[in-house]
């Protein structure tokens, strides 16, 4: 059994001089990615210079109007609702550009307004490791086929599901919805995803097994 220190040695082997790595960490809604990425990547840089960088796929949402447009706003958050080409197109703009000396900018979203942010993620040109989670890194359609290629290593982190359900129904009662409603989109649309993300995880390179108190609390680490 690994625990959280060894993937700090396992994150940093993936560079190589002149060039950037990229690792995904994917996972069900509410897994605990964003926390286990966003540690990482404080850990690994430290004080110093920004070594690592944090790139969220949620930037490519579509937003609420174009959902509106193609009628697919009442399950937002599945595959379909996302610019998974753009994302694509990112990550390899992110490769290619390694060696160059200007910002990259990614977009980020806001849970507040539930929309992406344009230009919201800079990725400074010293950042040698691009940490970005999401729901479908390892889905093999469409133009999400196009991510997994452009990975190095994808890492999908896996939560005791009563657990994952309990974290989900409180993030959404937290960002404006009631108990009730809360409950029903985590029943409905996010466990549709769930089920579906979960039909990838023989697809990654690490299982990161989370326990009850997140990459933080005890009964974190991940198993191969």
């Amino acid at each position: 059994m690994l625990t959280y220190d060894d993937l700090l040695p396992r994150a940093r082997s993936l560079t190589r001089p002149g060039r950037r790595a990229i690792l995904g960490i994917a996972g069900a809604p509410g897994s605990g990615k964003t926390t286990l990425a966003e540690r990482l990547v404080r850990d690994l840089n430290g004080a110093g210079e920004p070594w690592a960088t944090h790139v969220p796929m949620d930037g490519f949402h579509l937003a609420d109007a174009e959902l509106d447009r193609l009628g697919r706003r009442d399950r937002k958050g599945a595959p379909d609702t996302f610019d998974a080409a753009g994302y694509a197109a990112l990550l390899r703009r992110l490769r290619e550009e390694a060696d160059g000396d200007e910002v990259v900018y990614a977009p980020g979203f806001e849970r507040v307004l539930e929309q992406p942010v344009a230009g919201a993620v800079p990725v400074p040109p010293g950042a040698r490791l691009v940490v970005t989670e999401g729901n479908y890194l390892l889905l093999g359609t469409g133009a999400w086929a196009r991510v997994r290629a452009e990975l190095d290593e994808v890492w999908f982190c896996e939560a005791d599901e009563e657990e994952r359900v309990r974290r989900l129904v409180a993030r959404h009662e937290e960002f404006g919805k009631s108990y009730g409603e809360a409950a029903a989109w985590v029943r409905g649309p996010d466990q549709d995803n769930a089920d579906l993300v979960a039909a990838t995880r023989d697809r990654a390179d690490l299982v990161v097994r989370v326990g009850a108190g997140g990459p933080d609390g005890p009964g974190t680490g991940p198993a191969d």
